[in-house]
């Protein structure tokens, strides 16, 4: 893409509007708790000391809107907290400019590390950078400056008492998360009576998982009916691919699709009804007629061998739903609860397969750990980092040599665009820009026509608020223009006045922007050339995944399926992984560097496909007392060592080949033809498979891959 059609894109981007669904009640309820902090400060210590408690509790609430599965207060308490002891160590330091430049490089670099322990992380610390900037100017002395910090505290205080006192949805974001999870399921039933071989995102999956890892606190006062759907939902994906797939028996037309149809039509209609009542918290509902389907004899008599079983196992873990939904739950599942709560966070290694969500003291070393891990060459977030502290400096000694004064507008409004991703931080400066003009001079119109005194501009202010937790999640461009408006009306309640403010802002905003966009242009960290290294990635985890689900079937009885589980939960990690950076390269500036589109999509076309292949073996996995298949066991090791040695051919620019698997894959056949060891026509139909899909990888990469069938479509 060029850069002139990469800019287009990522203005338009910017400056997009969403609907969204709005929560007026989150939004009052924030703005409430800024209207009491702006009160007290204003009647206890005056309006300086109101503005700066004013922009804790401000910052505060919108840190309880990040994407984030921890309790609302401890975001609240957590953002109030580090802002205090980011404002006054700035105090201390602002009257001695070369101080306070070294601290706000180190303090802005540590902001940009802080990405690599997630985006709620990095979001709330690049806050802390921005307003530290504006809050560093209000005070005039230690002790003034000690006042402003313990009032910004108290903002945040003020804010996690009030989602205490005053719930709104309690454990919403889980019951989404939860009932989104079911839903995708839900309608993967109902694309399956159509299209046996539709796809099926397991992105809702990866988010239901996140959000059920729980600190100790949340442990034992989560409600029941969040207790074991998820992993019901886990188990039930794969059998619903398995009843639809014609290769496991069912013929495309006749009497057998038609049940196959209407059990996939009475599963979406069961998980539906599990999923509403998961999100409201009331009982299922539950549609006679799906009952009927699946309680029927009838399929036993139509459906025999693999479709019979994924029949049967179907009926019990729709059961299961239901019974988890309504808050029963499984013993199974309500066991595992029970150890969970109990046990301690010993895995709190990031990217550790694990439902425990450390205790704020027990993550500190685990982001610690994050951020020392991106402090090496060719780091995305090191790139930023650098990047962001760079010009925070830059912008703040341009804003300071300028004779505007309030020199903080251009590195503030750099620090609030930056972000590690080329789009974002294009789109977010332009959105900045424009919702800064459209801010500014709508505050401005109201202060020239009403000369609103300290009182108004505090009511004004807070209404700015309110609009900016109403109305955040439609558009970057829409929050900016409030929050615009928003600092206006708070500067001119601390005695600002509104000529100070106004031409100033949008002109060292624009230079922000500017140095923003030029820092990324200058110092890129392009998702482009690693695109190889993403398909490596999935690559081995899918190999990985699928040696696993085939050794299962070695042994049965010495076997454990935990093996199976890291290896799928991986493998939906570098999947994912892959189409983000394929969707951010897209949009990057970047000529192509060794992988095609079509070889992309031809690649990841196969990559889908093996998984799929595994995953319909995983849902007829053996149990202990069946017969081994001595023969899988070389498959497994062949498949586990030459998808390693694919992924790292694919990094080095080569194509990989498969002699290995279909050696092994020749053995098994010699074994077979002479009766030794055990024989199962399903597994090695899917080993077969498994290689299609391997050999149609390398034919992809290559570019010599055949054009897919329309329905030759993987998951």
């Amino acid at each position: 893409m060029s850069w002139l059609r990469a800019l287009k894109e990522t203005a338009r981007s910017g400056l997009t509007i969403e609907r969204r669904r709005l929560e007026p009640l989150i939004a009052i309820r924030g703005a409430v708790g800024l209207a009491l902090v702006i009160g007290v400060g204003l009647a206890f210590f005056g309006p300086v000391v109101a503005a700066s408690s004013a922009f804790g509790a401000f910052q505060a609430a919108i840190a309880t809107f990040q994407r984030s599965w921890r309790p609302r207060p401890v975001l609240a308490l957590v953002s109030g907290a580090s802002l205090a002891v980011s404002t006054f160590l700035g105090y201390l330091t602002g009257s001695h400019t070369p101080l306070f430049l070294a601290l706000l490089v180190l303090w802005t670099f540590l902001a940009g590390l802080a990405w690599a322990a997630g985006p709620t992380g990095g979001i709330i610390a690049s806050s802390n950078v921005a307003i530290m900037l504006v809050t560093v100017t209000l005070p005039n002395s230690v002790a003034n400056s000690a006042v402003h910090a313990a009032m910004i505290l108290f903002g945040g205080v003020v804010q996690a008492a009030l989602i205490v006192l005053f719930p709104v949805r309690r454990w919403g974001a889980q019951r989404d998360a939860l009932a989104d999870a079911l839903a995708a399921e839900a309608d993967y039933a109902r694309r399956l009576r159509h299209d046996p071989l539709c796809a099926f995102d397991p992105v809702p999956l990866m988010k239901a998982r996140s959000a059920a890892a729980v600190t100790p606190w949340q442990a034992r006062r989560r409600p029941p009916e969040l207790r074991g759907s998820r992993g019901v939902a886990e188990r039930i994906r794969p059998v619903l691919a398995s009843l639809a797939d014609p290769a496991m028996g069912v013929p495309a037309e006749g009497r057998e699709r038609d049940r196959v149809r209407e059990l996939l039509a009475a599963a979406g209609s069961v998980l539906d009804s599990a999923a509403r009542a998961i999100r409201h918290g009331d009982p299922v509902k539950l549609s006679p007629s799906a009952v009927a389907v699946l309680k029927t004899p009838d399929t036993g008599s139509l459906l025999a061998g693999p479709p019979r079983r994924a029949a049967d196992r179907l009926g019990a873990l729709l059961s299961d739903v239901i019974e988890t939904a309504e808050g029963a739950g499984t013993k199974e599942e309500d066991a595992e609860e029970a150890a969970e709560a109990i046990k301690a966070a010993e895995e709190e290694a990031p990217g550790a397969p694990h439902r425990r969500r450390p205790t704020l003291l027990r993550l500190v070393p685990v982001v610690v750990r994050a951020m020392r891990a991106e402090l090496r060459p060719g780091s995305p977030i090191l790139r930023h980092a650098v990047r962001v502290a760079v010009v925070v400096a830059v912008g703040y000694l341009i804003g300071v040599s300028l004779p505007f004064g309030h020199g903080y507008w251009a590195p503030m409004a750099a620090v609030m665009a930056m972000r590690p991703e080329f789009t974002q931080t294009y789109g977010r400066s332009v959105a900045r820009l424009g919702g800064t003009i459209v801010g500014v001079t709508l505050a401005t119109v109201i202060v020239r026509t009403a000369h609103p005194g300290v009182t108004p501009s505090a009511v004004f202010a807070v209404l700015c608020a309110l609009l900016m937790y109403l109305l955040m999640r439609t558009g970057y461009v829409v929050g900016q223009a409030c929050v615009s408006a928003y600092v206006v009306f708070l500067l001119g309640m601390a005695g600002e006045a509104w000529s100070q403010t106004v031409h100033e802002r949008v002109v060292l905003t624009l230079v922000g922007g500017l140095l923003a966009m030029i820092s990324y242009a200058a110092y890129p960290a392009w998702e482009t050339p690693r695109l190889r290294g993403r398909l490596g990635d999935w690559l081995k985890a899918d190999g990985r995944y699928a040696a696993a689900v085939v050794d299962q079937y070695a042994e049965p009885a010495e076997r454990g399926h935990d093996d199976v589980r890291s290896a799928l939960l991986d493998t939906r990690e570098a999947r994912v992984a892959w189409q983000e950076a394929l969707a951010t390269a897209q949009h990057e500036p970047v000529r192509n560097r060794g992988l095609s589109r079509a070889a992309a999509d031809d690649t990841q076309h196969a990559l889908a496909q093996l998984g799929r292949v595994a995953m319909l073996l995983e849902a007829h996995l053996p149990c202990g007392g069946a017969t081994p298949v001595p023969a899988a066991a070389r498959l497994a090791e062949a498949l586990r060592r030459a998808t390693e040695r694919g992924a790292k051919e694919v990094r080095e620019r080569r194509v990989p080949d498969w002699a290995e698997v279909r050696e092994a894959l020749d053995a098994w056949d010699a074994r077979q033809r002479t009766g030794e060891g055990g024989t199962d026509p399903f597994v090695r139909n899917g080993a077969g498979l498994l290689l299609e899909a391997l050999e149609e990888f390398s034919r992809g990469l290559d570019g010599t891959s055949k054009p897919a069938r329309p329905g030759d479509r993987a998951d």
